[in-house]
């Protein structure tokens, strides 16, 4: 049988790194494997459905450029693919244990149940249900179907005995039947399935011979294994990837920093940068490749060279990978990505400029998200400068005034920006007997507002040599105005 293996969101909130990786080693494993990719949306848990959730995985995995073979939207021979599509093949299985006694209609109140909740924390005794309805008798059970009481199926977790498996991962596991959750709710009283139900049903109907998930789901797989033994199915190969962390040991969240796809796109990462980190937490090829290709990943993952350890996620790290495919890209893939960026900052720039910001920023960022700020100047006139941020060091208001002037005058005179503007300013540094930092210094600030700013002469380049030229003009005006005062 060929490789088939499934990511299975539930539309309750937007898709975070941790999910996002399992859903490419799935789509790496499959690719790889030459197998099928399978997108399932499990959305049975009502109450936490968010439209918007749904929405941002079909957004999110389009932005980041790997689809399923299968799922909601493209179709497939084993739909359907939303959960809440599902139900009368839940009651069907559900049925099927009831029969063959591997479980059994519960009918406990609420209020017996949060009763039994507060007796068992008075007690500090085991938490979990009591088994109050699995040996009811006949009579028992017809009287309460004759109330019209509400009922749940609960699954008959063995009493005794240990249940093990192999995970590709971890090895072999086992656990003592009578540390597993006690009789756990498979079919709700509104007939929907709960997590552990839907999911063994699903993944054995739809044919999954790999289960690739987050280690914080290997609790339930011990329940899984019964469910598969009770219907008497080989249950899929079990891989139970390892957490994800924050750089403080513990696992990834909000404190950390970003988790949301949607929030590192906000910030200005490129998918391609976020998915190459995401690989490497937790995988590698070996000691030396760092960047690979989608193409190039599809081609060289194996279940194998997965971590066993904790992966941590390092967002100064990822910061590098971005800055280092911001580096890779060509003019014009770079005005293609900033061109929505200063949009959403209000500046609007034509498709010159944009190939002339480019080449400005690419050396500098880290973030798509910095580009507006940085080049904010060459849209706006920056606020007027203090006279004493145009003063170089060891250098007084008069002499600062006279640099000034003199860069102004022979930035008229240049008719190329390029390595000529900086051997004749360098050579004017040396004539006035300064260094060229401190002559370029306040033309620096005159024109961009700041004293790191993207490179001046192509800035001036970017801008035009006019209003690069008002703006010194305005400055040296504010310096004559403190050199007459002093």
């Amino acid at each position: 049988m060929s490789v088939r293996v499934r990511y299975a969101p539930s539309p309750t909130g937007f898709q975070h790194i941790g999910g996002v990786r399992t859903a490419l080693y799935n789509y790496l494993f499959a690719r790889s494997q030459g197998g099928t990719f399978i997108l399932r949306i499990e959305d049975t848990d009502r109450e936490r459905y968010v439209e918007e959730a749904l929405k941002d995985v079909y957004d999110t995995f389009e932005w980041l450029g790997f689809h399923w073979d299968e799922g909601p939207d493209v179709g497939g021979p084993r739909g359907p693919y939303f959960q809440s599509q599902r139900l009368e093949i839940y009651a069907s299985r559900a049925a099927e244990l009831l029969e063959k006694g591997h479980a059994y209609r519960c009918y406990c109140t609420p209020e017996r149940l949060s009763k039994l909740r507060e007796q068992q924390a008075a007690a500090k005794s085991g938490q979990g249900y009591d088994r109050h309805c699995r040996n009811l008798n006949e009579a028992e059970r017809q009287k309460a179907e004759a109330s019209g009481a509400a009922s749940v199926i609960r699954l008959k977790v063995p009493l005794e005995g240990t249940t093990a498996f192999t995970d590709a991962l971890l090895g072999g596991i086992s656990v003592e039947n009578a540390d597993i959750n006690p009789d756990p709710v498979l079919i709700k009283s509104d007939g929907f399935p709960t997590y552990h139900m839907a999911n063994v049903v699903d993944d054995h109907l739809m044919e999954i011979t790999h289960i690739m998930r987050a280690q914080e789901w290997l609790p339930s797989a011990p329940l899984h294994m019964i469910l598969y033994r009770a219907f008497g199915w080989e249950p899929p190969r079990l891989c139970h990837l390892p957490m994800v962390m924050g750089k403080d040991g513990q696992k990834l969240s909000k404190r950390h920093g970003a988790t949301n796809v949607r929030e590192f796109r906000r910030q200005g990462y490129l998918p391609e940068a976020l998915l190459n980190y995401i690989a490497l937490v937790g995988w590698s090829y070996d000691d030396s490749c760092k960047f690979f290709s989608l193409g190039e990943l599809e081609r060289l993952f194996s279940m194998e060279k997965i971590n066993k350890s904790p992966a941590v996620f390092d967002y100064q790290k990822l910061e590098w990978f971005n800055g280092s495919y911001i580096r890779k890209k060509t003019p014009d893939e770079l005005a293609c990505l900033i061109e929505p960026v200063l949009s959403e900052a209000g500046l609007t720039a034509d498709p010159e400029l944009l190939r002339k910001i480019g080449p400005l920023i690419q050396e500098r960022v880290k973030l798509l998200s910095e580009v507006p700020e940085m080049v904010r100047f060459l849209f706006e006139d920056p606020a007027p400068p203090s006279p004493e941020a145009l003063i170089p060091k060891k250098t007084d208001p008069a002499r600062a005034l006279d640099a000034l002037k003199k860069a102004d005058a022979l930035l008229g005179q240049l008719s190329d920006l390029g390595e000529e503007a900086e051997t004749r300013f360098r050579a004017l540094a040396e004539e006035l007997g300064m260094k060229l930092g401190d002559l370029l210094m306040p033309v620096r600030i005159a024109v961009t507002g700041a004293k790191v700013s993207p490179p001046l002469f192509g800035s001036i380049a970017a801008m035009g040599v006019e209003r690069a030229r008002a703006r010194i003009a305005r400055a040296a005006s504010i310096l004559a105005e403190h050199a007459g005062r002093s």
